[in-house]
């Protein structure tokens, strides 16, 4: 159990499967990573000289690092410094218009990506000299220093929430709180991406399974699951995960939106709040908006250890109703038959 540490609204927290530590941020503006010494949870304060809350937090793949996401539309990269025993913080400061809803690290360790409520998406770098190994010379964007922005996305329309990259790094997906997914692929100087203008609601995070495939999650309840066509290289939309009345809510899914959306128009004409009941079809495992979507496990990866093709096997979704569903697959054939791809 974590002892209370944070006074205000604890807005993000991520796990270090291999060293063990958990780091949490708050509105209160600090960071405490927590080491666990046999009984209990031991926590380290992290001074992230924040004047705005704390949002969002992803540790590296390495766990030498983590990002933190602010209010303050500033993010800061959090390391170890071990002459001193403590967790230093370096800001990328003036980058971002507004509120850094969410972050995520490349897997090289090198490369932070993030969004905000200014609608867009950026790619960071995030290297620091003496904590980071030596550059590999075919690493992309090696020329650039710690908070250079290498790459800024304008796709959306709304709210960017949900950023992740896939297992080998080669593309990087956010989500649009104008109820759109953007994929990009061949990340570097001229890349190219896909925006998929969903018949549902927004979402609100995504995850990877793969290469070709990835799950989002939002105010549907309902986990997505998108594929790429190898062939055309297009990505589309295959079904909802949970099969609970799923055939029921596809029919009913459009209706929800244009509900939602007459309801909501109805109310700013009238300057008014109302209790907000929708027709979404009953039986799904989530009966409020799926807020995050987490790997459990994946295939091909032994104590951190790869050993063959990266697929997730099992991953949790959590929400507003305040549930956490874990759905698994013991390999991938039934992965593939479950989801009927």
């Amino acid at each position: 159990m974590l002892h209370c540490q944070h006074d205000q609204l604890v807005s993000g927290i991520d796990w270090a499967p291999i060293s063990n530590y958990i780091v949490t941020c708050s509105h209160d503006r600090n960071s405490y990573v927590w080491s666990f010494d046999g009984t209990q949870w031991q926590p380290t304060l992290v001074i992230l000289r924040l004047n705005r809350a704390a949002i969002s937090v992803d540790w590296s793949p390495k766990e030498n690092k983590f990002v933190v996401g602010s209010g303050a539309k500033s993010v800061c990269v959090c390391y170890y410094e071990a002459d001193n025993n403590w967790w230093v913080s370096k800001i990328i400061r003036k980058k971002h218009g507004s509120t850094v809803t969410g972050v995520a690290w490349h897997p090289n360790n090198l490369l932070i990506a993030t969004t905000s409520t200014d609608c867009k998406c950026r790619v960071f770098s995030a290297y620091i000299k003496g904590v980071d190994s030596k550059i590999n010379p075919g690493t992309t964007f090696i020329d650039t220093k710690f908070g250079e922005q290498v790459l800024q996305l304008d796709l959306a329309f709304g709210w960017s929430f949900g950023v992740k990259w896939s297992p080998t790094g080669n593309s990087l997906a956010y989500v649009g709180h104008d109820s759109t997914l953007h994929i990009v692929s061949n990340i570097g100087p001229t890349p190219s991406h896909q925006t998929i203008n969903l018949r549902q609601l927004p979402l609100r995070d995504i995850l990877f399974i793969s290469e070709t495939r990835l799950v989002g999650g939002g105010f549907d309840c309902n986990p997505m699951l998108f594929e790429i066509d190898p062939k055309r290289g297009v990505w589309t939309f295959v079904k909802f995960v949970d099969e609970a009345k799923s055939s029921t809510h596809d029919l009913k899914s459009s209706t929800l939106f244009l509900e939602a959306m007459g309801r909501f128009h109805g109310q700013t004409r009238r300057g008014t709040h109302e209790a907000f009941e929708t027709s979404r079809a009953s039986g799904l495992a989530h009966d409020n908006c799926i807020t995050c979507i987490v790997p459990l496990i994946s295939a091909g990866e032994v104590n951190g250890q790869e050993t063959g093709e990266k697929v997730v096997q099992a991953f949790s979704t959590s929400g507003v109703d305040g549930r956490l569903i874990i759905w698994s697959f013991s390999n991938i054939t039934e992965l593939l038959a479950k989801l009927q791809i």
